[in-house]
């Protein structure tokens, strides 16, 4: 029991870890970039939603209640995280206002649904048909969120750094990580025929 418990937390974990899904990882950065440790409650209710859009996706689908067309969901992730790149590109600097926050909270939930759809065919393969889907699917979310949280903490720790010791602006720190990601993510979209 204690066995399949590590197993299933390490695999979430790995998925969010895995240098090879890089998506997860830009995705990650570009929504954490813009917080300071000051804002950690915040940080962690984004990475608590963006799990829980993972573990709903993979419910509905490991439940047969929706299928996926795989190949719009390869295209929909790196659009996901262009479009939070490109929003903290234009808004760095400003005010936070609450319809903002409230738009990042619902986009969070929206592409973590979009990402968890992402990992339906992996999840397939860790599951076995005596194994309960539902708790598997816990223990798996866990490991997303605490491999998540682990980023975000790396991003706002380097963040730090760089705007305490280096004396980066924070407008110009958000501006410049974000536009490093979209640099990443234009290929990607290139290679999945967005603009052709």
């Amino acid at each position: 029991m204690i066995d399949n418990f590590l197993s299933n937390f390490q695999d979430g974990v790995y998925h969010i870890l895995n240098i090879k899904s890089y998506d997860h990882i830009l995705f990650l950065i570009v929504l954490t970039i813009p917080y300071l440790f000051k804002d950690w409650k915040r940080v962690f209710t984004l990475i608590s939603v963006f799990t829980l859009g993972h573990c709903v996706s993979l419910a509905l689908t490991t439940y047969n209640i929706i299928n996926v067309n795989i190949k719009l969901i390869e295209l929909l992730i790196p659009i996901s995280i262009l479009i939070i790149a490109l929003f903290n590109v234009f808004t760095a600097g400003k005010k936070s206002h609450g319809p903002i926050i409230g738009l990042v909270f619902f986009a969070t939930l929206f592409f973590g649904l979009v990402h968890g759809l992402g990992f339906v065919s992996t999840f397939e393969t860790l599951i076995s048909s005596s194994e309960n889907k539902l708790l598997v699917l816990l223990e798996i979310g866990l490991g997303f969120e605490v491999g998540q949280l682990f980023i975000a903490f790396m991003v706002i720790f380097l963040s730090f750094l760089c705007q305490t010791i280096f004396r980066f602006s924070k407008r110009d720190w958000i501006m410049v990580i974000s536009s490093i990601v979209v640099g990443f993510i234009l290929p990607i979209l290139i290679k999945n025929n967005l603009f052709s």
